[in-house]
């Protein structure tokens, strides 16, 4: 008899490192992304751009291009049945431009035909006449009121203050200082794609598509074709990464308008250049700050100026504003405030939500006055943030109380706690200098720097929007079954809402269904919000189904149901000896529930800023090591020590993929990535001239989870996604300027701005 011990695998329950469902297809190149979806009797779909950044049509002339061999048709903004426009919180971009197009890459007409080259030949054969118009590419022009309006609604999508305390409060110590911060794009490797299949009667459309927000996208294709919203239906492909990016609408109402046109399915997909013109960006912004400190450090108040430049449309450029700003004095105590707030339409490209949504702005200009503040009054970069720290029960600028769990100081002491990395040896191997294997730095020059970056970012949706999540969950044959409209964008809710259901219902045999809209709106994953809006929907909903087993069970066996609880695979009682294994508790049963889970009510901002606007609170603190080469200009990132505020860890390797993920894009905005505009033209759309971090550029990165459960969050957990990457752009920043000794006011920081 053999003797060998058997493992027993571990349970992917909350608190295990569960694997991703599809880790190994997209490793191994088998995974489907949308862009790899085809249908028969396809044809290609493709989208005539606007060379000019502002520009009157005088004249369309699509004839030629009908004539091509190979083409089905030609839509313009003639050919839109519904509604001509669309947009997040403003509905105000045209499907295609009519009269006017207000940005470098607008889209004016669209294709179908047999073969993406036949698509590309046709659309050089589309005349357009334009008459070219000085494009306003500056936001202060807009605010002056120098430069007539370029839309019906006028330049200035937003302006808000904030008003708070004493206005003639002051302190022995005032520093100041300007800041800047340039476009960075989302840059996704998956590029946008879709596929339309209408029905039988060109009355309907089926949709696969690489979204963020399915529902909110039926809502604004179905305005647009004029149809139902039953009568659309979007299935989530394959997304390869979105970062904020596809919350606006990109390709989906061209599409699905060639498909009803042309009667046959139709595929569009992006190459790379037409997919920096086809998305929002993040916003740049020019930031003025001024602290008031008593002579311990101690801060007294801040005066702020914000401008954002929101492009030519307003996408979600209102709440960009108000995250920035109300994230004024970032995670430190602050009785007194005066902020005044912009959001501008310009004819630069549409910039709209991406991974920090207004707060890494926000974060780069109060982490650089902290620093200076430090400086004047005599303290280290960590004494002044510890001085400052906030703490539950404090109060926000916005008169808002904070009532999330704060461990502001232990992120920052817990973070200088990690050891700092060993100094460069002389003998340092190519790879680890700046210039890496270009060899143009010799380790006789590289100086070293350490910077500091302390933030917190609201999570969910803020001034009074309805915020929800839907799921549901049955039971079949002993199989739970899971269904919800909540986009897997790469963040790992695949992962996560099995867990869930296994914790909750004690069975492993876990299945995710199709995520498309046959089930009520999820919300958008953004806002770092699906941990606790649909992970509470998904646990609402086997909540439910669990209550319903424990009344089985109890009927069965003449047992109060309120005694049973569920152990390991196990229904007990608490208080007696009966046991059994789920399995066969729920033997031949069926039982289907569906939950919508709501966050607290917010509220909108009065006119002196104040008001209860966010749901909740998450923090993090970055300490950042960098080697210089000050004669080049050259950086290397050597390491980033974190601590982060993550309520509960529900799956412990997905969150570090969180913070490793979101410490590379903001390490990529500190030194490297830049939309370069001109006059309103984008010079660098390719990944050839937009510099983005590879693994040659990524630092050792020692992360620490801060576990204190949020009562306020459905599973004790907040979300993780986006803090990583706002306050590690300061501490890269702040290192680089511990190195060189030089004020650097502008990201991303660029050679010739530490050489010259």
């Amino acid at each position: 008899m053999s003797t060998a011990k058997v493992e027993q695998r571990e349970r992917d329950i909350l608190g295990v490192s569960a694997m991703r469902p599809d880790g190994a297809a997209k490793v191994t190149g088998d995974f489907s992304f949308t862009s790899d979806m085809h249908a028969e009797n396809m044809l290609w779909g493709a989208t005539l751009r606007s060379p000019h950044p502002y520009a009157r049509i005088i004249s369309i002339d699509t004839s030629r291009a009908l004539a091509l061999p190979g083409v089905h048709c030609v839509i313009t903004a003639d050919d839109v049945p519904g509604k001509q426009t669309y947009g997040l919180i403003s509905s105000d971009q045209p499907v295609f431009a009519r009269d006017y197009v207000r940005y470098m890459g607008e889209p004016v007409a669209a294709i179908a035909a047999d073969h993406p080259e036949t698509c590309r030949r046709a659309l050089a054969l589309i005349d357009i006449a334009y008459e070219v118009l000085k494009p306003l590419t500056n936001a202060e022009d807009a605010i002056a009121g120098s430069f007539p309006p370029i839309h019906p609604d006028g330049n200035i999508i937003r302006h808000q203050r904030i008003v708070r305390g004493d206005q003639h409060a002051t302190g022995a110590i005032i520093v100041e200082g300007e800041y800047e911060i340039g476009m960075q794009d989302q840059a996704f490797l998956g590029l946008e794609a879709a596929l339309a299949i209408p029905d039988d009667h060109g009355k309907g459309v089926e949709l696969h598509v690489a979204t963020q927000w399915l529902h909110e996208d039926l809502g604004q294709i179905s305005a647009c074709l004029d149809l139902p919203p039953q009568n659309v239906r979007l299935i989530l492909g394959g997304v390869g990464g979105a970062f904020g990016a596809r919350e606006d609408i990109s390709l989906q109402v061209h599409c699905c308008l060639l498909a009803l046109k042309a009667g046959r399915p139709i595929k569009m997909q992006y190459g790379r250049e037409e997919s920096f013109f086809g998305h929002v960006h993040r916003h740049p912004a020019k930031i003025f700050m001024r602290h008031h400190a008593q002579s311990d450090g101690r801060i007294v108040k801040i005066e702020a100026r914000f401008v954002f430049d929101g492009g030519a449309y307003t996408s979600t450029s209102p709440a960009v504003l108000i995250n920035g700003i109300t994230h004024t004095q970032g995670p430190y105590k602050c009785d007194n405030a005066t902020v005044d707030g912009w959001a501008i339409r310009t004819n630069n490209p549409p910039c709209g939500a991406m991974r920090g949504f207004g707060v890494v702005q926000a974060c780069f200009a109060h982490e650089s006055q902290m620093d200076k503040i430090a400086a004047a009054a005599g303290l280290s970069a960590v004494d002044v943030r510890l001085i400052n720290a906030m703490v539950t029960g404090d109060r926000l600028i916005t008169g808002q109380v904070m009532e999330s769990v704060a461990p502001v100081a232990r992120c920052i002491i817990e973070t200088e706690q990690i050891p700092l990395p060993a100094p460069l040896p002389s003998n340092a191997h190519e790879l680890l200098l700046p210039g890496g294997s270009g060899l143009t730095a010799s380790a006789s020059h590289i100086v070293r720097g350490i910077g500091w970056g302390v933030s917190m970012k609201n999570l969910m949706y803020s001034e009074g929007f309805d915020d929800y999540a839907t799921a549901r969950c049955s039971i079949k044959d002993g199989v739970v079954y899971l269904k919800f409209a909540t986009s897997e964008v790469g963040q790992g809710f695949v992962t996560l809402a099995p867990q869930i259901a296994r914790s909750v219902l004690g069975l492993d045999d876990v299945v995710v269904e199709p995520i498309d809209t046959q089930i009520g709106s999820a919300g958008s994953t953004s806002a770092s919000r699906q941990t606790w809006m649909s992970g509470g929907a998904v646990d609402g909903a086997c909540r439910l189904v669990r209550e319903q087993i424990f009344q089985h069970v109890g009927t069965q066996h003449d047992i109060d149901p309120l005694r049973l609880v569920i152990e390991g695979t196990d229904i007990i009682d608490q208080i007696g000896t009966f046991r059994i294994p789920v399995n066969e508790a729920i033997n031949g049963l069926t039982i289907s529930e569906t939950f919508e889970h709501h966050h607290k009510p917010t509220e909108e901002l009065d006119e002196n800023g104040q008001g209860n606007c966010h749901t909740a609170f998450a923090f993090v603190a970055h300490r950042a090591v960098v080697d210089v080469d000050p004669e080049l200009g050259l950086v290397k990132v050597v390491q980033i020590a974190t601590a982060q505020d993550v309520g509960r860890v529900l799956n412990p390797l997905s969150a570090l993929g969180q913070i490793e993920g979101g410490i590379a894009q903001g390490l990529g905005l500190a030194v490297m990535e830049e939309i370069v505009i001109q006059d309103g033209k984008v010079r660098n759309p390719s990944f050839t001239d937009y510099l983005l971090p590879t693994t040659l550029d990524a630092p050792d990165v020692v992360a620490k989870m801060i576990e204190e459960y949020e009562p306020q969050a459905p599973l004790g957990a907040k979300g993780i996604g986006e803090p990583p990457c706002i306050s590690v752009t300061p501490a890269i920043v702040a290192a680089i300027r511990d190195a060189i000794a030089k004020d650097l006011h502008r990201i991303p920081v660029r050679p010739q701005d530490i050489c010259l």
